[in-house]
């Protein structure tokens, strides 16, 4: 996939940062010995954009942000920052902002000091870093805790320290390496919110490493999604997550079921589906260059599908496993054919819900299914 010809977002509400922070890489190459850890990567963030790098580890992800931060320097090809190539310029002329996972807030500092530490740094006058440091403390929420050293504060409370002294001096962009890993799950939901204001807020452009799939789809206008060096899917969270190019991206985002079988019909952009083992047929809609006769894997997340009584069903199933997940329940059924589908229903006080052994039937929209080659 060409990720350069993806759309780009128009730009949140101007910041101080508007107008700035367009990225651009062409033909990356990272080589590691004869692996090519980052492998022809191409991509334009717009300026204000919050995007996403997502991935298993070794996916390239890490060392294609510390590429653009300039820790790592590329092997081949360009990177810009609205429109300089900066891929030979040292981390400290590129002005971008970092956040790391570890949050890196200097111990012997208080929170003031190091917030201040960039603009100190620049050599600006005291008065203007008092402005700008009170500036970024109300935008993080911790006015009252200017004075506190990292030892007094949350782990919530250092990465928002590790924030403030990223954006103090507005940089046209900022890198944020996973950030929220340190930090437990109600928390991490938190401070995505908070870090996703800012980041309005602002109008600056956000460039975001994870490997926790909700984080990226909660956050971000567009994702990236890597493998091995390379760019599986690019485009904006629901795109990818309902509409996967391929095998990898369907069951790297979430739970997916995945039925093996063939176009048996095409007529008006439908194809009637079968699977192999005759457990399953489906009517799909299907976009160009798919062929009657072609093997086909046929994809549909477990929430789009339906548990249902014999009159509105499209199969019968057999309830093989129910595993309780708190706000979801998952059901395995068992198809006539040998194969298995996963369905997930919400615990409401409504829903169905079968026990283990009972028949069910089971019901979709054809706008939810849709067909991955087989060979991906």
């Amino acid at each position: 996939m060409d990720a350069s010809a993806s759309p780009l977002v128009s730009p949140p509400a101007a910041g101080v940062a508007a107008g700035r922070g367009a990225i651009e890489l062409r033909g990356v190459i990272k080589r590691y010995g004869d692996e090519r850890v980052v492998d022809r990567l191409s991509l334009a963030i717009a300026p204000g954009e919050f995007f996403s790098l997502l991935g298993p580890s070794g996916s390239g992800k890490t060392t294609t942000l510390m590429m653009l931060a300039g820790f790592t320097e590329a092997d081949e090809g360009e990177i810009r920052i609205d429109g300089q190539d900066v891929a030979r310029t040292p981390p400290q002329r590129r002005g971008l902002g970092m956040v790391f996972q570890n949050y890196a807030v200097f111990p012997h500092m208080n929170v003031f000091d190091n917030i201040a530490f960039p603009l100190r740094a620049r050599g600006l006058p005291r008065a203007q870093i008092d402005t700008e440091v009170a500036r970024a403390l109300e935008l993080v929420q911790l006015q009252r805790h200017a004075a506190k050293y990292a030892r007094e504060l949350s782990g919530g409370q250092q990465q928002r320290v590790a924030i403030a002294r990223a954006i103090v001096y507005s940089p046209p962009a900022v890198l944020m390496d996973e950030p929220l890993g340190a930090l437990d799950k109600n928390l991490r939901y938190d401070m995505q919110a908070e870090i996703r204001e800012i980041q309005r807020r602002l109008g600056m452009t956000v460039v975001y490493v994870t490997h926790d799939q909700e984080e990226a789809l909660n956050m971000s206008d567009r994702i990236a999604i890597l493998e091995r060096g390379r760019i599986a899917q690019l485009g904006r969270p629901a795109e990818v997550y309902e509409r996967p190019v391929n095998r990898f991206v369907a069951q790297f985002l979430g739970e997916a079921n995945l039925v093996a079988g063939r176009v048996q019909a095409l007529e008006a952009g439908v194809a009637q589906f079968a699977a192999d083992d005759g457990g399953l047929r489906a009517s799909v809609p299907a976009a160009a260059g798919w062929a009657p006769g072609q093997a086909a894997l046929l994809f549909v997340r477990p929430e789009k599908l339906v548990l249902c009584g014999s009159g509105d069903a499209l199969l019968h199933a057999g309830v093989r496993r129910r595993s309780f997940l708190g706000g979801v329940i998952r059901y395995e059924l068992q198809l006539s054919g040998g194969g298995e589908l996963k369905v997930d229903v919400a615990n409401a006080a409504h829903a169905l819900r079968p026990e283990t052994g009972e028949r069910v039937g089971v019901r979709w929209r054809g706008a939810d299914l849709s067909l991955l080659p087989l060979d991906t």
